[in-house]
């Protein structure tokens, strides 16, 4: 017996196909609104008028080395634009939909989650191995009639490494605490709530299969990052967050497996960028094969381990 991810009320409501649909509307209503928000805060600011303002919100997207303070800026639409595209979005839904409250996203006291620790390591071990499958999405190429479309999405792919590049380029530690927020806290708490805590959930619910549900939350959870040539990557760490959860049944487990992936990746990169070393973890050219499978050894030993330590504890 694994631990449940379901906690009722008698206030709760069942998930609907009807509240599936709300909670695409709030998600898509709370993109619209942060931007709009960002929008007028920097004509407001600056003395903008519209044009102006969303001029510089365009430059900020696609070049923020053009503007003053662009780093900073940028950071501040991330920061914003994710809670209000992600976690706002799912509270909402979670609290006004199914009336539901933060408790019920765990079945299982956080103290009660057996080799905790282990959330935190595993993700590190996968890396190697999620590197060469990064390698190898990158060089998958679609058939010749659908060449334009291959070429713009890694036309796109190669703007958004510019930013992304722009991003993560820290020179100080003020910067490297403001992006560890900004990339590490904020989405972890934001996407594990809604795709683990509420999508993943609401799938296992329906389809009565709880890899059906991880692996189908695992899908959206890469799709809506537009992120095509790491598609693959993405959705097998979407999956191994979903397990984790799954088998823990605390939604604080998914969320520190999270913050390690994306924060331990953000201090590796300032500590190449500050000469500390030379390990390029932003680098997946030439991920080892041996070092790859020992990576993949490690993490599903590290995985049997967590789910029977678990499951050993639900069933005492």
């Amino acid at each position: 017996m694994q631990p449940t991810l379901f906690s009722d009320s008698p206030s709760s409501r069942p998930p609907t196909l009807g509240g599936l649909i709300m909670l695409i509307g709030f998600v898509l209503m709370g993109s619209v609104i942060s931007t709009l928000l960002l929008f007028g805060l920097i004509a407001l600011l600056n003395g903008y008028d519209l044009t102006e303002a969303q001029a510089r919100l365009t430059t900020l997207a696609t070049n923020p080395s053009a503007i003053k303070n662009g780093w900073y800026s940028l950071m501040a639409l991330q920061a914003v634009n994710h809670i209000g595209t992600f976690l706002l979005p799912a509270l909402l839904y979670w609290s006004v939909i199914e009336r539901r409250s933060w408790p019920q996203f765990s079945t299982r006291p956080l103290g009660a989650v057996a080799g905790l620790s282990i959330a935190a390591f595993v993700v590190v071990a996968f890396m190697p191995f999620d590197g060469l499958i990064i390698e190898w999405n990158q060089s998958i190429h679609l058939p010749q009639m659908l060449a334009p479309l291959e070429q713009w999405m890694r036309d796109k792919e190669t703007d958004l490494a510019g930013v992304t590049k722009f991003l993560t380029t820290f020179d100080t530690p003020v910067r490297l605490v403001l992006a560890i927020f900004v990339i590490a806290v904020i989405p972890a708490i934001g996407e594990e709530v809604l795709f683990r805590g509420i999508l993943q959930r609401n799938l296992i619910i329906w389809t009565r299969n709880p890899h059906v549900g991880i692996w189908l939350a695992a899908v959206l959870f890469s799709a809506i990052h537009v992120q095509f040539l790491g598609f693959v990557p993405r959705m097998l760490l979407g999956a191994l967050f979903g397990y984790l959860y799954l088998w823990s049944g605390n939604i604080w487990v998914p969320i520190l497996a999270h913050f390690v992936n994306n924060g331990f990746t953000v201090l590796m990169v300032y500590l190449y960028q500050r000469r500390v070393t030379t390990v390029d973890v932003e680098s997946t050219e030439s991920v080892p094969v041996l070092g790859a499978v020992v990576s993949l050894i490690l993490t599903v030993a590290m995985l049997v381990y967590f789910r029977k330590e678990n499951t050993t504890k639900a069933d005492s």
